[in-house]
């Protein structure tokens, strides 16, 4: 009975530190988001190599829906120094707060923060497995056919519908947990869906300006 009771007692303790190291310590953080980060664009690389290569599913414009990082993915260049240099940014930003996290009596930053930045990949990644299934399925068999080609507008709704689908995900789970590392989560998630909601919306304007422009005769 008292080793059953300490081996309970071990999983508790054990399952209590991992929370605690990932918070009490920056490395952990830093080097999970930056692994994830260039997970993110090797993944994108290998998607648009893949997107290229069909002809079946067709988005207007650039496959990648960020405009800073649109041009190093469409050249499919491996290593990009816009990326680089976000990279280091995000790690010294990380860094930043982690010092303020120091000097500050709320540890509430650092973790609403690391979740932020690590929640909103999470999403990210999954949109790349499934891009990655579904051009490797049109690629490499014939279980998908036909042609089907989406304006840019579309793109950029989907994708904000989606980041808006995961920040309620995210939000759920806050209201359960009252985590800070998972608001974080939320609220990147949000402004994410909120931004390619813009750039739709922009998109939608300029068209509309273009066809009301009078035409040279």
């Amino acid at each position: 009975m008292t080793l059953k009771s300490e081996h309970w007692q071990f999983r508790h303790d054990r399952s209590a530190r991992l929370p605690n190291f990932l918070f009490e310590h920056a490395w952990p953080g830093m080097v999970i988001w930056g692994l994830l980060y260039v997970s993110d664009y090797a993944l994108t690389i290998i998607c648009a190599r893949l997107y290229g290569r069909q002809k079946t599913i067709v988005f207007e414009g650039s496959y990648e829906i960020t405009p800073f990082h649109q041009r190093d993915i469409d050249s499919l260049r491996v290593v990009s120094p816009r990326f680089v240099f976000i990279l280091f940014l995000i790690l010294g930003l990380l860094g930043f707060l982690w010092i303020l996290n120091e000097s500050s009596p709320a540890p509430e930053l650092w973790q609403f923060a690391l979740g932020g930045f690590i929640g909103v990949q999470l999403f990210i990644h999954l949109r790349h497995l499934r891009n990655l299934v579904l051009f490797r399925s049109i690629n490499h068999t014939e279980l998908v056919r036909g042609h089907i080609e989406y304006d840019r507008s579309v793109v950029l709704r989907a994708s904000s519908w989606e980041c808006f689908a995961f920040s309620g995900f995210f939000f759920t789970l806050f209201a359960f947990t009252r985590s800070w590392f998972i608001l974080g989560g939320a609220v990147t998630c949000f402004s994410l869906g909120v931004k390619h909601r813009r750039l739709a919306a922009r998109l939608h304007a300029n068209i509309a300006r273009t066809a009301q422009s009078p035409q040279p005769s």
